[in-house]
């Protein structure tokens, strides 16, 4: 059997502390698996002697994961978090090194992804990520060495698993947004900020790199159209489900005649479609591809150990890997092969729509608002009034909710304009996109 692998672990926190018990009770069957034994043989942490439920003995500590990088390991797994500082700094300083990397940092790959890519490449070492996206879920290796021979058109799927637990309650217990997140922060499922998950933000470094993938272009994060979950409430999820439909938050990329598109916000899916069935904190990732057709995969997207075990993976595929053998690019083609990212103008997006209007109870402003849609070629597959009227403070207010056929994003944010124009609303239009 040859030489152990030796890895060097910055960041022994939830994560790095799950992996190390992984590397340990794993150590036999691992090494079997790969030719070789995996061992720890040194960490970086802010602390050397913080009890961390795992076993580090015997392996080296450093205060800087510079350092770590620069030390005598074969794979320094990068577990900081962060798009700069430190986790940059100890990445660069490791591929210079002459050290394969792995690295569960979307933020970081999203930013400096393509960089890294090629600096792996000019050192003939292999960059690893699977972590980095949807968990425990293998769609990086999916994407990129099984489905060789496709070309993928379309990807999207649900990639925060805090956005998926507070729908999946607001529809199950008809609780408010407000304290479905207080919950949400009590239990670990939401962090104290919880702006970057309930905000889009983390799912859309998340897609910038499924993009990259999938299309062969550089990685775009600042491209990215993003809305959050924080307007959706109990009367959009409610009338959704009477409508035949359940509200997720997705990222979506997909090829347009104008580019690519990028996109993260609310949708409405079919009740019967398998992406509506992904409840509680569980991710998902489809992708639609000429040979393959339509594929979903579905799994933990978090947590110490689905994060580990697919850092873990990544680990194994290094420690198989042989000098000589040609590395496969980090993302899918080399990195100086990478398309500039042309970017698809998003008012040109196609597809139906879920318009809610909360409007004065008068007569006319029903027709008012049928014709402001027709006005702008939008045809409508249904128009209800959804609830009772209810007093307010000049009179009376109803809902209105329409579901348009197919049509462009332009148009409805037209239409939703003029209807504002003419003075019939009293709160705010929601307007969901709808994905079949």
């Amino acid at each position: 059997m040859e030489n152990p692998l030796k890895i060097g672990i910055a960041g022994v926190g939830t994560v790095g502390a799950s992996l190390v018990n992984v590397l340990n009770n794993k150590q036999n069957a691992l090494a079997n698996r790969c030719g070789r034994r995996i061992d720890v043989a040194a960490f970086s942490a802010r602390s050397r002697d913080k009890d961390r439920g795992c076993d580090l003995t015997g392996a080296e500590f450093f205060d800087d994961p510079v350092k770590l990088a620069q030390s005598g390991i074969d794979v320094f797994v990068e577990l900081i978090g962060g798009e700069d500082g430190a986790a940059l700094e100890s990445v660069r300083a490791a591929l210079k090194s002459g050290k394969h990397v792995v690295t569960a940092n979307k933020a970081l790959l999203a930013r400096h992804g393509v960089e890294l890519a090629a600096l792996a490449e000019e050192n003939g070492l292999i960059l690893n990520f699977e972590a980095a996206v949807a968990g425990g879920i293998p769609i990086i290796k999916t994407m990129r060495e099984a489905l060789s021979a496709n070309d993928i058109t379309r990807v999207y799927g649900i990639l925060n698993g805090t956005c998926n637990y507070m729908l999946t309650r607001m529809e199950n217990e008809g609780i408010s947004f407000e304290d479905c997140l207080a919950d949400a922060q009590r239990l670990g499922y939401a962090e104290a900020d919880p702006t970057f998950d309930i905000g889009g933000f983390d799912t859309a470094h998340k897609l910038a790199i499924l993009t990259s993938i999938a299309f062969g272009s550089q990685i775009a994060a600042d491209e990215i159209y993003v809305e959050g979950i924080s307007n959706i409430t109990n009367a959009d999820i409610e009338a959704a489900h009477e409508l035949g439909y359940r509200i997720k938050l997705l990222g979506v990329c997909q090829k347009t005649a104008s580019g690519i598109e990028q996109r993260v916000h609310p949708t409405m899916v079919p009740l019967e479609s398998e992406i509506a069935q992904i409840g509680g904190v569980t991710n998902a990732v489809a992708l639609e591809a000429d040979i393959v057709g339509e594929l979903v995969l579905s799994g933990p997207g978090a947590g110490g150990m689905a994060t580990a075990s697919a850092v873990a993976g990544d680990i194994c595929d290094i420690a198989k890997s042989r000098p000589g053998r040609q590395i496969a690019p980090a993302l899918g083609r080399p990195a100086a092969e990478l398309e500039p990212y042309r970017k698809a103008r998003m008012r040109t997006h196609e597809g139906g729509y879920f318009i809610r209007f909360t409007v004065r109870d008068k007569t006319g402003v029903f027709a008012s608002i049928a014709t402001r849609m027709a006005e702008h070629d939008i045809s409508l597959d249904s128009i209800v009034q959804h609830a009772p009227a209810r007093p307010v403070e000049d009179g009376e207010a109803k809902t209105i909710i329409l579901i348009t056929d197919e049509t462009t994003e332009s148009a409805v944010r037209a239409a939703i304009e003029a209807i504002e124009g003419d003075g019939h609303l009293i709160a705010r239009p929601q307007m969901i996109r709808i994905e079949l």
